[in-house]
């Protein structure tokens, strides 16, 4: 991109591009290289209040639609971004620096099935049955839209966050005002224009800009959910400007799973399965497997293995076919990474990378840390990059007292061959998702949300469809 004019992307407003009324615009980089790619618009509260007006209007249309009408128009979105999913991956990658293949063949996929299941379960919805529970008065259950929904998405998945959002909203009758990272506006600037074709006007409108712009969203009177994902201290500012108008929330805050090894757990395997999932995306992941606690017996060999999973792992161009992860989104992120570095304290064994790479762009080696404890900062802090840390235990006591002494909740996994030991740890992990033998396995038909600090409310599955409906007694007396 070097000499190249940058990129312009404007909000999507009604169906339409507009610019942003005064003007502003914010740059955008590209991290492979550190270089300004694009400017994106920065909007103020007179843009946020064009696409609120535009969301209230189409939704006194598109919430009195059939789930059939609905349903029909999801799939027609499903369709368009499968049939332009090459393009949504460059743009995805040209913003986020992530490797081309994995996006294409990990996140495209996903994305096309959760726009579809959606389709499906707005079809499907069901509630309590009607029946006489007074005198002479019959009841019955109505789960109907809440309105329009502010929704903030993050910069570690921005496609697919964006559709974690949209997708139950509208197929629940809803009609969206999206904000998403200033980091990374692209592919949700481009995804809202594709489906221009399919939805009416005003039924997903995207605003892009920073805090001011998201702030405002929230604040706004027509906004009647506000659903963010997003770090914890995020979802609180969220959430005490949203208590200003009582209006709903919905927060993803980000995680720190614990990954929980026994000593008869395929030391080989399990070391490469837990690697994978912890530098996919360069560990900025809120279901990151990076920490990870060790029964004693087995502790020095999976140190080992992972030491060795992590100097295999390469970082660099997302176009070359053997790269693991890429560049983090940002200096000012890759500078927080490294902070947690170079302030680990002395008992703690850096066994492998702990390094910047030295290179244009923000990346960094693949890091293991070895013999850290459970107050350690790099240990009670979400690292959201690809850093593992390792710690061991002795009992089954120790481990669940070490992995639930964190704020967060989001996801766990617990590897071991003993069913009933399996059946222990899940029970007291506290944790929204947990998982055996594998690492936080997604799947539009299960939800995913979190405990604690890791917020409220769930996505995907049937559970985050009622998540954007409310639910009202109708009684009629005879």
């Amino acid at each position: 991109m070097t000499g190249a004019s940058p990129v312009v992307f404007d909000n999507v407003i009604g169906g339409t591009s507009v610019a942003p009324v005064a003007g502003g615009r914010r740059p955008v980089q590209d991290p492979v290289t550190g270089e300004v790619y694009a400017r994106a618009a920065e909007s103020d509260a007179e843009d946020i209040d064009m696409a609120c007006v535009a969301a209230a209007t189409a939704f006194l249309e598109w919430g009195e639609t059939t789930p059939a009408e609905r349903s029909a128009a999801m799939l027609r979105a499903a369709d368009l971004v499968e049939a332009n999913a090459d393009e949504l991956t460059r743009i995805e990658v040209a913003d986020t620096g992530k490797p081309y293949s994995a996006t294409r063949e990990d996140e495209l996929p996903p994305i096309i099935d959760q726009v579809r299941f959606f389709a499906g379960a707005c079809r499907v919805m069901t509630g309590s049955a009607t029946g006489d529970y007074m005198a002479r008065t019959t009841s019955g259950i109505r789960r109907e839209p809440v309105g329009v929904c502010g929704q903030i998405t993050p910069w570690n998945y921005p496609l697919m966050m964006a559709v974690w959002k949209w997708a139950p909203a509208i197929a629940a009758g809803n009609t969206v005002v999206l904000k998403p990272s200033e980091l990374t506006p692209a592919s949700t600037v481009r995804m809202a224009e594709l489906l221009a074709e399919v939805f009416p006007p005003g039924v997903l409108n995207v605003v892009c800009g920073g805090a001011d712009t998201g702030e405002a969203l929230v604040r706004h009177p027509a906004v009647a959910m506000v659903s963010l994902t997003g770090s914890p201290r995020a979802g609180r500012e969220v959430a005490r400007v949203a208590a200003d108008r009582l209006t709903r929330v919905h927060l993803e805050l980000g995680g720190n799973a614990p990954v929980v090894i026994f000593g008869d757990a395929d030391v080989t395997a399990t070391a490469e399965a837990v690697a994978g999932a912890a530098f996919f995306n360069a560990g900025q992941d809120c279901t990151a497997a990076t920490r990870v606690l060790v029964e004693r017996p087995a502790y020095e060999a999976v140190v080992t293995a992972l030491s060795a999973e992590a100097t295999q792992a390469r970082t660099g161009d997302p176009f070359d076919p053997g790269v693991t992860f890429g560049p983090l989104i940002s200096q000012h992120h890759l500078d927080k990474v490294k902070g947690l570095l170079d302030r680990l304290p002395d008992h703690v064994r850096v066994v492998a990378g702990g390094c910047q790479i030295d290179r244009p762009g923000f990346f960094h080696q693949a890091t293991v840390v070895a013999d850290v404890g459970q107050r350690d900062e790099i240990v009670q802090e979400e690292i959201f990059g690809p850093v593992i840390t390792v710690q061991p235990f002795a009992t089954e006591t120790e481990a669940l007292e070490k992995a639930n002494d964190v704020a967060q909740g989001l996801c766990a996994s617990v590897w071991t061959e003993n069913h009933g030991r399996a059946e222990r740890i899940c029970r007291g992990l506290d944790f929204g998702a947990v998982s055996v033998n594998t690492h936080a396995p997604m799947t539009a038909e299960m939800p995913h949300g979190g405990f604690g600090s890791s917020g409220y409310g769930k996505d995907l599955s049937m559970y985050g469809l009622e998540d954007y409906t409310r639910t009202k007694h109708v009684a009629s007396a005879w």
